[in-house]
């Protein structure tokens, strides 16, 4: 009876879908995901940077000072995403996702009001801690609690809010500062917040398709397995769950967290240096400006075909693959001279954010199932928000020391190299089955 806990108990607490559609309610779990991907937008730092400029001017702090604040305060909230994580799996995401959203518009009207280093480091914790982590946790452990067959599917589909919200939100705010300022602006965000995304969460969200009398993909029968012993039929799960404790036993586990960290890590380093790295070869701001546009240009239908291919190819292979590519774009930057070349590596660099922006998100409930992925997905956002922390620092060091980024490019080439072995190493891992 064990091995059908979840489903039995899952039945006993089944209650009606909040609305009547003529597909399978997951889809609507899709797009209020995708919702919640888009406003975690003013805790991402392509929202943020746009404030940075009018801290500065207003309050005469030095950019290295605002910096180094919001790399601290990106750290400090990257360490307590294990907790939220754990929280997530405690009380489901409907509870998480409307908690989640009231306190990041309380931050964002927090940020409206910074007048000192402490405040602004205490709001850039806290719309680090919901924004950027929490509000695109919650997401990325919701959609597979409802598609395992099509769970590549349906994270591309879902990945459609985050695109949107890089696309939007930095011309947006930038159009908000300069007609009412920056402070209207967080005020904004912390009401669209109140009144859009945590109405539509707490009304359409329920955490797994047995809550309303469904299963995962819309099948119309469980799996069914016979126990001989009892001579019984218990209804089963597709997915092997693992708790946090049985996944940190595994070679796979910390194998994933290492290629968790390698994108996190280069992305952030590559984002934040990008105009000095090609101002060093000679190319302008406005085409590395173009470069990071076409990424997301170019990333977005990608990352809905990526979500086919990982339903059809084993996701490690895959990252592997994700790895190689990083490799590649990255010894292309390193003869961008040129404008067709600088162009070329926006491309590759995007085709490989595609992909990798679904797979870190499919690898974990493809491994280690559905019930504890908050406490598992957890770890794995705390290692990508502590790499993203620290990803510019390497870049920064080396321009100093040496004068340019040749030497650090070739040197971060070693990580994904190594996250190529690691990713074909971490094989889906099987419990040992005691009797």
């Amino acid at each position: 009876m064990n091995q059908g806990g979840f489903y039995m108990k899952a039945q006993s607490q089944k209650m009606a879908a909040p609305i009547q559609t003529p597909f399978y309610y997951g889809w609507v779990i899709v797009f209020i995901s995708a919702l919640g991907v888009f406003f975690s937008g003013p805790g991402q730092t392509y929202s943020i940077s746009v404030f940075i400029d009018s801290y500065i001017l207003d309050f005469g702090w030095s950019r290295s000072q605002v910096s180094a604040v919001y790399s601290a305060a990106t750290l400090a909230a990257g360490l307590c995403m294990f907790f939220v994580g754990r929280f997530i799996d405690r009380h489901g995401q409907r509870k998480m996702a409307v908690f989640v959203g009231v306190l990041l518009a309380l931050a964002c009207f927090w940020n409206s009001m910074v007048a000192n280093t402490a405040m602004l480091f205490i709001g850039f914790f806290f719309i680090r801690l919901l924004g950027q982590g929490s509000m695109s946790l919650i997401p990325n452990t919701l959609v597979p609690q409802w598609f395992i067959t099509k769970r590549g599917k349906a994270l591309s589909l879902m990945a459609i809010g985050g695109f949107s919200s890089s696309a939007i939100l930095p011309p947006f705010n930038a159009w908000l500062v300069s007609q009412w300022g920056w402070s209207f602006s967080w005020q904004f965000w912390g009401a669209a917040l109140l009144l859009i995304f945590v109405p539509l969460a707490y009304y359409l969200i329920r955490n797994q398709p047995e809550d309303i009398g469904l299963l995962p993909d819309g099948r119309t029968k469980p799996i069914v397995h016979t126990d001989l012993a009892e001579e019984s039929e218990i209804h089963i799960d597709e997915e092997e769950n693992w708790t946090l404790k049985e996944a940190m036993k595994t070679k796979s586990y910390w194998l994933l967290l290492f290629c968790v960290a390698i994108p996190a890590l280069v992305n952030t380093g590559l984002t934040f240096h990008l105009i000095s790295i090609f101002g060093v070869q000679n190319i302008s701001p406005g085409i590395a400006a173009l470069v990071l546009s076409l990424m997301a240009i170019i990333g977005f239908p990608i990352t809905l075909a990526a979500g086919f291919v990982l339903d059809k190819v084993k996701v490690n292979y895959v990252l592997a693959g994700i790895f190689l590519g990083e490799i590649i774009f990255m010894l292309v930057l390193l003869f961008a001279k040129n404008v067709t070349v600088a162009i070329i590596f926006g491309v590759l660099w995007g085709i490989s954010g595609g992909f990798e922006r679904i797979a870190l998100n499919y690898v974990w409930p493809s491994f280690f199932g559905r019930r504890y992925l908050g406490s598992i997905n957890g770890t794995a956002m705390t290692v990508m928000v502590i790499g993203s922390a620290l990803g510019p620092l390497p870049f920064g060091f080396a321009y100093d020391v040496f004068g340019g980024y040749s030497e650090i490019l070739y040197l971060s080439m070693i990580f994904p190299a190594a996250a190529i072995f690691c990713s074909l190493l971490a094989g889906k891992p099987k419990k040992i089955q005691i009797k």
